[in-house]
C-alpha cells in the first residue's frame, strides 16, 4: 500500500520525510509545514501574503520543468486550499 504524501500547508511542497518537515517551538517535527516555511514554531516568512508565496515558489517549479505561467496557475489554484492561506482566500 502506497503512503499518501501530505503537502506543506504553506507552500504545497510534499512532506516526504523528516528531513523536510518544519519544527515546533520545542524543536519537534511538525506534520503540517516544511522546513523552508516553518521553523521553531513560527513561519520563516511571517509577512508573506499568498501572492508573495507564489512568487517565491515559481522558480522552484520552473527548475523542475514547468513553464512559468503553468507554475503560477498551479500555485494560484492550490495554495488557497492550504491551511495558512485559507482565511486569506476567503477575503
Amino acid at each position: 500500500m502506497q503512503q499518501t504524501t501530505i503537502p506543506c500547508q504553506s507552500c504545497g511542497m510534499p512532506l516526504t520525510g523528516p528531513d523536510v518537515q518544519g519544527t515546533d517551538e520545542s524543536g519537534g517535527l511538525t506534520e503540517e509545514y516544511c522546513i523552508y516555511c516553518y521553523e521553531n514554531g513560527a513561519f520563516t516568512q511571517p509577512d508573506f501574503k499568498m501572492e508573495d508565496m507564489i512568487g517565491f515558489c515559481v522558480p522552484f517549479l520552473v527548475e523542475q520543468g514547468l513553464e512559468e505561467k503553468a507554475a503560477r496557475e498551479l500555485l494560484a489554484g492550490s495554495l488557497p486550499g492550504l491551511k495558512r492561506w485559507a482565511s486569506e482566500a476567503d477575503v
